[in-house]
C-alpha cells in the first residue's frame, strides 16, 4: 500500500507539470496562429506573383533561373527548439533526410534540435538560428537570403530548398519542401491568362532580380511562422495526451490502493474473529 501510494503521488506530480505545459503551450499557440492568420495572406500573394512573373518572363535572362547542373544543394530546415513535442521534429527531420536520397548536403539548421541532429551527423552546417520558435522575426530570413544568395551567385551552392512544418490545424501539421533557387513554377500550378501586357521598368531582368531578395527572405520567414505554430501545436497535443494518461495512470492506481486497502481490513477482521472464536 505504501509502494502505491508512493506511486500515485509520483505520477501525480508528473501531472501537473504536463498540464501546466499544455496550458502554457496553448497561450503561445494562439498567439502564433494570430501571426500565421495575419502572415500568410501576404506571403501566398508574394509567391503568386512571383510565380506569374517567372512564368510570363520568356527571353529574360537571370542567375536566379539559369539551368545549371545541380553538383551541391542547401536543404534549410527548420525544426523546433524543444522537445516533449510529439514527433513533430522527428517528422521534419527524416523528410529532410528522405529529400536528400541519403546524400549529406549543405545545411542550415534552425532551430536548436536541427542543429543538434545534423551536427552529430558531420553535415556541413553553412549557418544556424536557434530560438527562432519562440520569437519568428524577419531578421532571420532576410540574413539567411542574403546568404544562400551570395553562396547561389558564387556557384557554391546550385540549388536551395526550404523543409518546414505547414499549419493545417492545431491537429494536422504538413511537413513540405518547397525550391527556393532556382525560381521555377512548381508543377502543378494553374496562373490564369491575361491578355495585358505588363512592362516592367529599368527591364525585367532588374525587376526580377530587385525582387528575389524579398521574395527568399519572405517564403523563410513564413516557413518559420508556420513551423512556430505546429510545434506550439504539436507540444500542446502531446501534453493534452500525457496529462490524460497520468490520469488513467492514478485511476488504476487508486483502484489497486483501495483493494490493498480492503484486502488489509478483511485480514484484520478475519483474525480478530479468529482470536476471539479461541477464547
Amino acid at each position: 500500500m505504501k509502494d502505491i501510494k508512493r506511486r500515485i503521488k509520483s505520477v501525480n506530480s508528473t501531472k501537473k507539470i504536463t498540464k501546466a505545459m499544455e496550458l502554457v503551450s496553448s497561450s503561445k499557440l494562439r498567439k502564433s496562429k494570430e501571426k500565421v492568420v495575419s502572415t500568410r495572406p501576404y506571403f501566398n500573394a508574394f509567391k503568386e506573383s512571383m510565380d506569374e512573373i517567372i512564368l510570363n518572363s520568356k527571353g529574360v535572362r537571370s542567375i536566379y533561373m539559369d539551368k545549371r547542373e545541380v553538383k551541391n544543394k542547401c536543404y534549410i530546415v527548420v525544426a523546433g527548439d524543444r522537445g516533449l513535442c510529439g514527433g513533430y521534429n522527428s517528422s521534419i527531420l527524416k523528410e529532410s533526410i528522405k529529400h536528400m536520397n541519403g546524400n549529406k548536403e549543405k545545411i542550415i539548421p534552425i532551430g536548436k534540435r536541427s542543429i543538434e541532429f545534423f551536427t552529430k551527423r558531420d553535415y556541413e552546417i553553412v549557418t544556424s538560428i536557434s530560438g527562432a520558435s519562440e520569437n519568428p522575426v524577419y531578421s532571420y530570413g532576410k540574413d539567411i537570403a542574403t546568404k544562400i544568395i551570395e553562396m547561389y551567385k558564387n556557384k557554391d551552392i546550385d540549388e536551395v530548398n526550404l523543409v518546414y512544418t505547414y499549419f493545417k490545424s492545431t491537429l494536422v501539421q504538413e511537413p513540405k519542401v518547397v525550391k527556393l533557387l532556382p525560381l521555377d513554377v512548381p508543377e502543378g500550378v494553374e496562373l490564369e491568362e491575361s491578355d495585358e501586357i505588363t512592362k516592367y521598368e529599368p527591364s525585367p531582368e532588374s525587376v526580377l532580380n530587385s525582387l528575389v531578395p524579398s521574395y527568399i527572405s519572405s517564403i523563410i520567414y513564413g516557413g518559420i511562422v508556420e513551423a512556430s505554430a505546429s510545434e506550439h501545436a504539436a507540444r500542446r497535443v502531446a501534453m493534452e495526451s500525457a496529462t490524460d494518461n497520468a490520469q488513467e495512470m492514478i485511476d488504476k492506481l487508486e483502484l489497486s490502493y483501495n483493494r490493498a486497502r480492503q484486502a488489509s481490513i478483511t485480514q484484520e477482521l478475519t483474525e480478530i474473529v479468529a482470536g476471539a472464536d479461541a477464547l
